[in-house]
């Protein structure tokens, strides 16, 4: 699975405006639910938010992989957010994150969200990748930095 046969330019934020970590998860679900019809926002907020109890979804080097399971969705969903300032997001290395990949599966589904955050994961790891994100300017550069990416793996 590559992230680009879930993820468009149009599910990727280039500017994230918010300042906290409810407020980046808001921020992340209303534009996912402009986008796709089936997400409930506020259902997948109190998902993201009750997962995120159980422990930080921000790991580390700036990025976090927030994710949870919807009842009336049937295909995985994908969206990536970029905040310039950084979010406190209670990351493991105690760091700010600045690039949010957003992953919500169906409910019944039992290993295509593990598939995909490993694959996120495997391609957070890389520098080039991160600093390569930061530099991009728009939405459409940062959509080629995760196309150029997700080729290499």
């Amino acid at each position: 699975m590559k992230i680009t046969d879930i993820l468009n330019q149009e599910l990727i934020i280039a500017d994230l405006t918010s300042q906290t970590k409810k407020g980046v998860l808001e921020e992340l679900v209303s534009h996912l639910a402009q986008q796709e019809q089936k997400v409930d926002q506020e259902e997948l907020l109190r998902v993201l938010l009750e997962r995120e109890k159980l422990g930080s979804t921000g790991i580390n080097d700036g990025v976090a992989i927030p994710h949870g399971k919807l009842q009336h969705i049937d295909k995985l969903l994908a969206l990536f957010g970029r905040s310039r300032k950084g979010i406190d997001f209670g990351a493991l290395d105690g760091k700010p994150s600045f690039l949010f990949f957003l992953l919500v599966a169906p409910a019944s589904s039992a290993g295509v969200h593990l598939k995909a955050l490993a694959r996120i994961s495997r391609i957070a790891r890389s520098e080039t990748f991160r600093e390569e994100c930061m530099k991009a300017q728009t939405r459409e550069d940062l959509y080629q930095v995760i196309v150029q990416d997700d080729e290499k793996y």
